[in-house]
């Protein structure tokens, strides 16, 4: 009595199936107590249910309405929703500044022994090819101001001639200098340290380093496409023989027309 009465607590209070009595009920409990392997076969009445619901539930025909893309929500509702495309795939670059893409010929094996034995990039094996050859009887300088804020390095002879000019601005700072192509001269550091003083016609750029004021190198008037290296500025160990010449700069265009070289010192 005791079970049938735990089984009936499952239901609300108040309500009675109908044509249930208590004597089947009691006569029914009885049976399935005497059955062999009734204690193993025995559960809460709640988990069976629960379970049985599990096995029969079919999800409601009235589901959660479908989302489409953005794309098909654009789309009128008569037509298929589109279908989207796989994004691009990015390109690789294919490299163009490699030994592999140079014909070499019978020197490649040379060619890529040198790069190993020198600790050389493909990049600085050829600068150095074209340095030597280009150069050919040219040292590179290297120098910079006195604070150490403007350094360059400049290729050149290892026998240098010096213009010593007495023109107004060069006399007061000694000014003595020799001339090379821009191609030949490279600042390795030190730009946003660098200030320009100019006068008269503008065309010189006397540059010079706003921490220490030591002016390495400048534009000289004289050869705007070049620049004016101050040999004192140079480090040490480059330089084998200086030739000095004196040069007229306070009667500027009269020296100019007079001397017969030093408008080309810029010239490649």
């Amino acid at each position: 009595m005791r079970q049938t009465r735990s089984n009936a607590s499952s239901e609300p209070r108040g309500q009675k199936r109908p044509g249930a009595s208590r004597a089947p009920a009691a006569a029914t409990t009885a049976a399935a107590a005497s059955a062999p392997g009734a204690a193993r076969a025995r559960r809460p009445t709640g988990q069976a249910e629960s379970r049985s619901l599990a096995a029969t539930w079919k999800p409601s025909v009235k589901q959660r309405p479908r989302q489409s893309s953005p794309l098909a929500q654009e789309a009128d509702p008569g037509e298929p929703e589109p279908a989207l495309l796989p994004p691009p795939q990015p390109r690789t670059p294919t490299p163009t500044s490699s030994v592999a893409t140079l014909d070499l010929g019978d020197q490649r094996e040379r060619w890529e022994t040198f790069q190993k034995r020198q600790k050389l990039t493909f990049e600085g094996a050829a600068k150095l090819l074209l340095d030597t050859f280009e150069y050919q009887g040219l040292v590179k300088h290297t120098g910079g101001c006195h604070c150490g804020a403007v350094r360059f390095e400049v290729w050149a002879s290892a026998d240098l001639h010096i213009f010593d000019c007495n023109c107004s601005v060069c006399k007061k700072k000694q000014n003595r200098h020799f001339i090379v192509p821009a191609s030949r001269f490279k600042l390795l550091k030190g730009a946003e340290s660098i200030t320009t003083y100019t006068f008269n016609t503008h065309k010189a750029q006397h540059t010079f380093c706003k921490r220490c004021g030591v002016q390495s190198f400048y534009t000289p008037r004289s050869n705007p496409g070049g620049f004016g290296i101050a040999p004192h500025c140079l480090d040490e160990g480059t330089v084998r023989s200086v030739v000095i010449e004196e040069f007229n700069g306070s009667e500027w265009e009269k020296a100019m027309k007079e001397h017969k070289t030093i408008k080309n010192m810029s010239k490649e």
